[in-house]
C-alpha cells in the first residue's frame, strides 16, 4: 500500500546538538550514514546511558555542527558553531571545555562507528501527527515542530489523519521502487521524553508540547525501526507499506 512521500530527512552527528536537513542521505546497517555517531560521555557517571543529552543541558541543541567546507555528503563534521557564534574544531579541548564548563563536569567526545541511538537506529513520522500536535498544543505549523521530534524520516501522507504511524508496528516501510528500495522494519511506537519541550532555536521549554503528546496518543509520536534492507533515501521519494 503506497502511503506517501518522503518530506524532509535529518541526520544529528552528534547526539543531542543540531541536526541537519538533507535532500538525500545513504540508509546503512546502522541507520542514516552520519547519523548519531559522536557523543559527549559524562565522565563521572557510571549508569549504562553516560552520553550527554539535552534533556541534561538544553543549550546542547543550540550547538550546530557542520563541515568547514561544507560538504554534507561527508559523513561527519569537523567543526562546531557555539551558541554564542564562536567556531571551534570539533575535537578540540576548547569546545569539551566549554560544554563542560555549561554542563558542570567533565566530558569526552567519543566517536562510535555503529552510533549511540536510544532504542532503533531510525525514527520515522509523519506530517499529520507532528501539524496535529502544533495546532491542538496551539503552536504554528512549521519547521521549528518538526526539529523538536527529531526524526530522521518525515513523510507526507496521502492520508493526512494524525497517528497513522501505530498502525505500521510489525510491518516494514519500503522507500523507492518496492522490491529493490531502502526498507525498514518498524518495532515500536516511539515513546516521547522531555526533549519535545525543547525550542530547537532558543532551548526553552513548553512543557504544553508534550501534555498534547499524552493527551492525544498517550505519549506516542512516530515510530522506530530498525533497516531490513540498504539502500538510498531522498525527499520526494515514494513510500510504500508492506507486510
Amino acid at each position: 500500500m503506497e502511503l506517501g512521500r518522503i518530506s524532509a530527512i535529518f541526520r544529528y552527528p552528534v547526539k543531542s546538538m543540531a541536526g541537519e536537513l538533507l535532500n538525500a542521505a545513504t540508509l546503512s546497517w546502522h541507520g542514516i550514514e552520519g547519523d548519531r555517531r559522536l557523543a559527549l560521555r559524562r565522565l563521572n557517571d557510571k549508569s549504562g546511558f553516560p552520553w550527554l543529552s539535552a534533556s541534561k543541558l538544553p543549550q546542547l541543541l543550540l550547538y550546530k555542527p557542520f563541515r568547514l567546507d561544507g560538504n554534507t555528503a561527508e559523513s561527519l563534521p569537523t567543526h562546531v558553531r557555539t551558541p554564542d557564534g564562536k567556531e571551534y574544531e570539533l575535537r578540540s579541548d576548547e569546545l569539551r571545555e566549554e560544554i563542560s564548563s555549561r554542563y558542570g563536569d567533565d566530558l569526552e567526545l567519543m566517536n562510535l562507528k555503529h552510533g549511540i541511538f536510544d532504542e532503533s537506529p531510525i525514527s520515522v513520522i509523519t506530517l499529520g501527527t507532528v501539524h496535529s500536535i502544533a495546532r491542538e498544543s496551539g503552536r504554528g505549523v512549521d519547521l521549528c515542530d518538526l526539529r523538536r521530534f527529531r526524526p530522521n524520516v518525515v513523510i507526507e501522507t496521502d492520508n493526512p489523519e494524525p497517528f497513522e504511524e501505530n498502525r505500521w508496528v510489525a510491518r516494514t516501510l519500503i522507500f523507492g521502487e518496492t522490491g529493490s528500495g531502502a526498507a525498514v522494519g518498524v518495532t515500536m511506537k516511539d515513546e516521547r521524553c522531555v526533549m519535545v519541550n525543547f525550542d530547537p532555536d532558543t532551548a526553552e521549554r513548553d512543557s504544553e508540547v508534550m501534555k498534547t503528546v499524552v493527551r492525544l496518543n498517550q505519549n506516542y509520536a512516530g515510530v522506530y525501526g530498525t533497516v531490513v534492507r540498504a539502500g538510498e533515501l531522498r525527499v520526494g521519494q515514494v513510500v510504500t507499506l508492506g507486510e
